[in-house]
């Protein structure tokens, strides 16, 4: 509690990528959230794809809202599927959820400047896939960027990138690049090309930071952590799509160019088949799932090594305090003022100074799941819809409960 009666924000929401299915057991679980006696406290969100529209929903305290959006939401209203000989030239499917989004919530840019007068402080993470001359010039070690820090005058993402990493905060960045920053690390890089975000070229920030837990350690005031982490089944893609236009095709068996054509698509549903990438996009998805999950993994690995090291360099201080104040007689207690300064003086290359507690949810859609990105996807049900949410809120419900937090 601060002055006044004014209670201090110091907890951190951790928001990953997870398509549809993420966005609605994220909406469960940040109503969930809102219900307890933590979302007074919440000062940041940081979120990735799926993270960043709940995310930026939640900072303008605004699930009401999305939760009837997401009800209403149709498979063809955020990635429509382009005809299968579009695919090397625009990617397999219509970015339509920008305009969806627009026509129900509002404008993404208004959404924007909301945000930055929110009490609350949303972070997005997007992929930089810019075609500079050089890149991004990161030495290996280089400390992960702090959102808001560095960056153009017009754009303001953190440019201290780590690995064609864009940080983008609604405390600095214009609003017209937060919004494109949003609907960009939101565009699934399988599907749909790449977008503008001021002055670069970007997508889903799945491929670089899928679970953007490092930059709540690292912000300064962050007393407990409460993250969900979405944990993905990708579907196959087949080549269902493949045989049907193959079997168009072969109405013209006489044509040189169908001939052949019709001979690829044999390899390529051979290739399937096998077990093989039967096309690129199909490589695509493969290649995404290997990124995602790695980084995803790695993200966890560093926050929990870091937090284990904190706590063993902690146990090791009272040790050496305890063994020097009662083997050194006289001179003991000074010594040991001496060796507690020179310990609270030490830096290590630990994300942070000190062990944050997390609240930690992390799962998979469980039997109902919702797919994002197949070429004929069934209806979204508002059952299904629903059943997702409510895992969600029970999820976290039942970790706030053995916290004993309210």
């Amino acid at each position: 509690m601060g002055r006044a009666g004014v209670v201090e924000r110091d907890v951190a929401v951790v928001l990953s990528g997870g398509a549809v299915n993420g966005v609605l057991m994220e909406l469960g679980f940040l109503q969930r959230l809102r219900e307890s006696a933590l979302w007074p406290r919440v000062g940041w969100i940081y979120g990735t794809s799926a993270g960043a529209l709940s995310g930026t929903m939640a900072a303008l305290d605004r699930l009401d809202e999305l939760e009837r959006f997401m009800l209403a939401l149709q498979p063809e209203e955020t990635f429509r599927p382009h005809s299968l000989w579009r695919l090397p030239l625009l990617g397999s499917h219509d970015y339509r959820l920008p305009d969806t989004v627009a026509a129900r919530i509002g404008d993404v840019v208004e959404l924007a400047r909301e945000l930055a007068h929110s009490p609350i402080e949303m972070t997005v993470i997007a992929t930089d896939v810019s075609d500079d001359e050089h890149g991004p010039r990161v030495a290996a070690g280089d400390p992960v960027p702090r959102p808001g820090v560095g960056g153009s005058a017009a754009d303001a993402p953190s440019r201290a990138q780590h690995a064609y990493e864009l940080v983008y905060s609604s405390r600095t960045t214009p609003p017209e690049t937060l919004a494109q920053s949003i609907l960009a690390s939101a565009a699934i890089s399988a599907l749909v090309l790449p977008r503008r975000v001021g002055d670069r070229i970007a997508t889903d920030g799945a491929w670089v930071r899928n679970f953007p837990l490092a930059h709540a350690y690292a912000q300064p005031g962050v007393e407990l952590i409460v993250s969900f982490r979405y944990l993905p089944r990708y579907p196959r893609m087949g080549t269902e799509g493949l045989q049907r236009l193959r079997r168009r095709l072969e109405r013209f068996p006489k044509i040189p160019p169908i001939r052949a054509l019709i001979g690829e698509l044999r390899d390529a549903e051979e290739r399937g088949a096998r077990g093989e990438p039967a096309h690129w996009p199909d490589m695509i998805v493969r290649l995404m799932r290997v990124a995602i999950q790695q980084n995803t993994v790695l993200e966890e690995r560093v926050a929990r090594d870091k937090d284990e090291a904190l706590r063993a360099l902690e146990a090791l201080r009272k040790e050496v305090d305890a063994i020097i104040r009662s083997e050194g007689g006289r001179r003991g207690p000074r010594v040991a003022r001496a060796v507690d300064e020179r310990f609270a003086s030490a830096r290590f290359p630990f994300l942070g100074d000190r062990a944050i507690p997390r609240i930690a949810v992390q799962s998979t859609a469980g039997e109902v799941s919702l797919e994002t990105g197949l070429r004929n996807p069934a209806p979204w049900t508002e059952e299904a819809k629903r059943a997702l949410i409510r895992r969600g809120y029970e999820l976290l419900d039942e970790l706030l409960v053995e916290e004993a937090v309210a």
